[in-house]
């Protein structure tokens, strides 16, 4: 057979396997792409119904809930999009005639070598989506996992990413993380200890009463519960303890803690008392 005639019946034999497969193929593909988009959209809307149920039901701020929606939504959209393309490779593998149960038989006997050195990244997803599960953290909390605190910028079921207060971006596996601090999750409180002399204990109580009332009346609209003295207790050497606490937004809970440090210090110096925060020096 010459080699033009070969060629001019492999063209023939493409154009006949062209008509049928092809047209499947791309009918499949199309219809896996439509899937995704109906998935995307499902999950949109019925995460937003739940948002709207949280935020009435729940003794949270909207930006909060709303963040762990977001995180949750990319993460199932993630889930689904890898299984789209595992079902895609087969649909394409099965239209070029490959016997797809039989390669992933034969497969299988690699996967469990694979899997044997693969254990750190199975322990990473089985940890991530505990953690999403759990509701542990979202995008936009500050935590401290693995030693490091920063914002959370990205959570996946592999690995949790969180920009430090320096702007260092961590990448840090989610096998790694076996203790979860949430900076921001639920009650924002923000506490504050001092000592003062166990005479001028009454009068330290007015100032510190009087500074909370200050700041309540200021920026009462960051607050969720005006501060307060708490605890007042007896410390060795003549000292008297108080402690402060207040509840507040997420993102106004350290500039509000900062607010309270200062009308204090500026307090006590006005009246000529003498005061120490927890583990500073005098004042």
């Amino acid at each position: 057979m010459s080699p033009f005639l070969a060629l001019t019946q492999s063209i023939e034999h493409w154009g006949i396997w062209e008509d049928g497969h092809v047209a499947r193929l791309l009918l499949a593909l199309g219809f896996l792409v439509i899937l995704a988009v109906v998935f995307r959209v499902f999950v949109s809307r019925v995460l937003s119904r739940a948002l709207a149920r949280a935020v009435s039901i729940r003794l949270e701020e909207r930006a909060a809930i709303e963040r762990r929606v977001r995180t949750l939504a990319t993460t199932l959209n993630w889930g689904f999009r890898v299984l789209l393309v595992f079902v895609a490779a087969g649909l394409i593998l099965s239209e070029f005639g490959l016997n797809v149960s039989a390669l992933v038989a034969s497969v299988g006997i690699v996967g469990i070598a694979l899997g044997l050195g693969a254990q750190t990244l199975v322990k990473d997803v089985l940890n991530g989506m505990f953690i999403l599960i759990e509701d542990q953290y979202a995008v936009g909390d500050t935590v401290t996992v693995a030693n490091i605190t920063g914002e959370v910028v990205e959570i996946n079921p592999r690995r949790t990413v969180l920009r430090d207060s320096e702007g260092n971006v961590h990448t840090i596996p989610n096998s790694a993380i076996t203790v979860a601090t949430n900076r921001t999750a639920g009650l924002n409180r923000f506490v504050i200890e001092l000592e003062v002399p166990f005479r001028e204990a009454d009068q330290a109580a007015a100032i510190v009463n009087r500074a909370c009332l200050e700041l309540a009346a200021e920026r009462g609209n960051e607050l969720t519960a005006h501060p307060r003295l708490v605890q007042q207790e007896a410390l060795p050497g003549g000292q008297v303890g108080l402690k402060v606490a207040g509840d507040s937004h997420s993102a106004a809970k350290w500039s509000l803690e900062a607010d309270l440090r200062r009308r204090l210090k500026r307090a006590f110096d006005a009246e000529r008392l003498e005061m120490e925060f927890a583990g500073e020096a005098k004042l």
